[in-house]
C-alpha cells in the first residue's frame, strides 16, 4: 500500500524536519552543531518529502491523516524559509571568524620562527 507507506515517511520526515528546524533555531549563536550532513540530510528529507506528497491518498480512510501530515510537511518548509537566511549569516560570520583565528595563528607562528632564528 504505497499510500500508506508515502504517509509513514511523510511522518518519519516531519519528525526529521523539527530536529532540523531546532538545531537551527535563531537563537543560535554559534554555528558549532550544524554539520555538513545536517545540510545534506535536510535536502534528502525534502527530496523524500516532495515525493510523499506526489504519493499521498486520496480515498477517504486515508485522507485526515494525509492532511495532517502534508499540512505539518508545509508549516515545516516555512519555519525552514524563515531561518535559512539567518543560518546563512550566522555561517558566513563564522567562517570570518575561523579566517581571522587562522590568520593570527599564521603571524603567530610565523613570529615564533623568526623569535627562534634570532636567538
Amino acid at each position: 500500500m504505497i499510500s500508506a507507506r508515502a504517509i509513514e515517511i511523510l511522518h518519519q520526515v516531519n519528525a526529521s524536519l523539527r530536529s532540523v528546524l531546532t538545531r537551527l533555531r535563531p537563537e543560535q549563536t554559534r554555528c558549532l552543531n550544524i554539520k555538513p550532513q545536517d545540510f545534506s540530510n535536510l535536502l534528502t528529507d525534502l527530496l523524500q518529502g516532495a515525493e510523499c506528497l506526489r504519493n499521498l491518498p486520496a480515498n477517504a480512510h486515508d485522507a485526515s491523516q494525509a492532511e495532517k501530515e502534508s499540512s505539518e510537511y508545509r508549516k515545516n518548509l516555512e519555519q525552514l524559509k524563515q531561518f535559512l537566511p539567518d543560518v546563512h549569516g550566522r555561517l558566513l560570520a563564522e567562517r570570518a571568524r575561523l579566517e581571522n583565528t587562522r590568520l593570527h595563528l599564521a603571524a603567530a607562528t610565523a613570529w615564533a620562527q623568526a623569535r627562534k632564528k634570532t636567538l
